[in-house]
């Protein structure tokens, strides 16, 4: 067996790896070694399941089959494959979103426990669904918000409203090869149908339907999503919190809320504030009630509260080693089956709350927005009573719990870098134009016990501020650099590039921001947009000196996500390469033709240190054509050297 110091670098995640050992508990580490060796034709992309005459697969070495039982080539079997991936990526994100609008709509009718927190983004969100703000109160305005929203979803011609939120040339190249989506579901539909077997047998044909879906995640459910759940529960702004399995407490009732859509853990956060629920858990003898998160409901949370997050998808079965969980609650995305064997083992209960996220043999609690803060008191009243159960004995918790600042967003970074009188992108344009900042890479997705967990986050980004470059995170991403305490305004000073730390420490912010959960990643379309409309930098999101990398992902949306950035003119570095590469052509039009489509391509490199290189080298292009002036400090370097 791999040591705990091969899979992962967190020194909290080791201890709790040693101790899975010595109890001879399985963890994601152990069940993806006993897979070994895992299909390789799977990994190819090669393997096709889609209808009875198979399974299929093609002989990448050109011995064996070359052609499915339909007739089917590797180019074709591949493509239907990774669209079906996209498809489901875009599914994903798509209820999230949509899950958010209907919560709107209910808080806009008084039938919940929501209420608009941000109306200035309400306003802003109105304007962009073409919905005229002026002289409507806010509870008419918010009906109106997320009909329009809800609209998205289910429109079946024109194109998605938020389309207008990217540079007309962006927009242009979309109605130029008829990749503009018409409605979030339409796409899906779409793209499953093309993928039946007997239907769309041209890759490049099912790559740009696989862009549609894509785009219609990224500028369609995602973004719905972020600027719903700004409105509802208010635009994130920098502040201070910590993460790692730390933020559990021995003497305290242990919650965690592990998945994606914050609509209950906002709830929670709120039950475990109530003075009656306070007092029951000091009478069963703890100290308090401690909320902490996992996963991307952890960087909700953490972003407009504060809240500590536990950590990453790779600590979901740590936390439950600590012994020291009540209750951890789930809703939809990223929770391992393994949870349900797990928590038994302890005292830990498994709450499954969505009525699209069940398991059976764990207890579910039905969550719905019309009685949200009533469910959530249920939640920390199990808890509170089954810490009773707690054996104080089988507690052990490593002590890591790191610092970092969280809360950045498109619209933020106005105040942020020109100030409350004079908001403006202008500051962040100049540095990158002057040669202070080489440029800006979205670092995102998952982590995978296939990789040393967080060692290729670390390294990349390591490598990436030093050179100047200025990282935007999201995810479990965020969660992993910040455990490496890259996302402390300190590690500027020890890590970065002269020119980058100058205007780090000028502002007073960390050379990695953390910018939200993985649906948060629209922030990032939206702010190289709004680069774009400064001025200085290109016509198109594609001119611009940036990228997107996603060095540990594993899930589909991860996929989808990084269509979409690709989509919409970002290059994009994944560690673990696309399941294209046993198909030339399709593997050749990710890599390369799909530039010429839409400016930007995909590269995997899964050494760290390479992929860096790469990007830097990628980035140093994009200024090159842009007649930028060279690095700032390299010319001094090289004067005075």
């Amino acid at each position: 067996m791999s040591t705990a110091e091969k899979r992962t670098i967190d020194p909290a995640s080791q201890k709790m790896l040693d101790r899975a050992k010595k109890e001879k508990v399985p963890t994601a580490w152990d069940r993806l070694e006993a897979m070994q060796p895992q299909c390789g034709f799977g990994q190819l992309g090669v393997c096709c399941q889609v209808c009875e005459m198979g399974p299929c697969r093609i002989d990448p070495f050109g011995e064996g089959a070359q052609l499915g039982v339909c007739g089917a080539n590797a180019d074709t079997i591949a493509a239907r494959n990774l669209l079906r991936k996209i498809a489901v990526g875009g599914a994903a994100h798509g209820n999230h979103g949509r899950t958010t609008a209907f919560t709107l709509q209910m808080a806009a009718e008084g039938q919940s426990d929501y209420s608009v927190r941000d109306e200035r983004k309400l306003r802003q969100t109105a304007r962009y669904l073409g919905i005229d703000p002026e002289g409507k109160d806010t509870q008419a305005l918010a009906k109106l918000v997320a009909e329009a929203a809800l609209v998205q979803f289910g429109q079946q011609e024109g194109e998605l409203a938020f389309l207008a939120r990217a540079p007309e040339a962006r927009q242009k190249i979309w109605r130029e090869h008829d990749l503009a989506p018409r409605g979030v579901d339409r796409e899906i539909v779409t793209a499953l149908d093309q993928t039946h077997m007997g239907v769309d047998h041209d890759p490049v044909s099912l790559m740009k339907q696989g862009m549609r879906a894509a785009l219609a995640d990224g500028w369609g459910g995602s973004m719905i999503g972020t600027d719903i759940q700004d409105i509802l529960f208010g635009s994130p702004e920098p502040l201070r919190a910590k993460t790692n399995l730390g933020a559990i407490k021995a003497d305290r009732v242990n919650i965690i809320v592990h998945g994606h859509e914050p609509v209950l853990s906002e709830m929670i956060a709120e039950a475990a504030r109530d003075p009656e629920l306070l007092a029951q858990a000091k009478d069963a003898g703890a100290e308090g009630i401690q909320i902490s998160g996992l996963c991307c409901t952890a960087n909700e949370i953490l972003m407009r509260h504060g809240i500590p997050s536990a950590g990453s998808f790779l600590h979901q079965e740590l936390a439950v080693l600590t012994g020291a969980v009540d209750v951890l609650t789930v809703d939809v995305q990223c929770w391992m089956p393994s949870l349900k064997d797990l928590t038994e083992y302890f005292h830990t209960k498994l709450v499954t709350t969505s009525d699209r996220a069940r398991q059976l043999g764990t207890d579910h609690i039905d969550f719905h927005e019309t009685h949200a803060l009533e469910t959530a008191k249920e939640i920390v009243a199990l808890a509170i009573e089954n810490y009773k159960k707690r054996d104080a004995a089988r507690v052990d918790i490593p002590d890591e719990e790191i610092d970092l600042i969280a809360g950045f967003t498109a619209e933020y970074i106005y105040k942020l870098l020109g100030g409350t009188f004079r908001p403006s992108y202008r500051p962040l344009n100049n540095a990158i134009i002057e040669g202070r900042i080489r440029g800006i890479v979205g670092v995102v997705g998952c982590e995978n016990p296939k990789v040393c967990q967080g060692e290729a986050h670390a390294t990349l980004v390591r490598e990436l501020i030093k050179n100047d470059v200025l990282v935007v995170t999201s995810g479990c991403s965020a969660s992993a650099l910040a455990r490496v305490r890259l996302l402390q305004p300190e590690s500027a000073e020890e890590f970065a590039g002269r020119g980058l730390r100058e205007v780090c420490e000028a502002v007073g912010i960390p050379p990695v921001l953390h910018v939200g959960a993985c649906v948060d990643n629209s922030r990032i379309l939206i702010a190289c947009s709004n680069i774009v409309a400064e001025g200085g930098l290109g016509n198109d999101i594609s001119d611009l000196p940036v990228a997107g990398a996603a060095p540990e992902w594993m899930s589909e949306k991860a996929i989808t996500i990084g269509w979409y950035a690709v989509a919409s003119g970002i290059s994009v570095w994944f560690g673990d390469p696309l399941p294209v590469l046993g198909a030339p052509g399709l593997a050749q039009f990710a890599t390369e033709d799909v530039e010429k489509m839409v400016g930007a391509k995909w590269g995997f490199e899964a050494d760290a240190e390479k992929m860096a290189a790469a990007i830097i080298a990628h980035l140093d292009a994009k200024r090159e054509a842009l007649k930028l002036k060279p690095m700032m400090y390299q010319v001094q370097d090289q004067a005075a050297g």
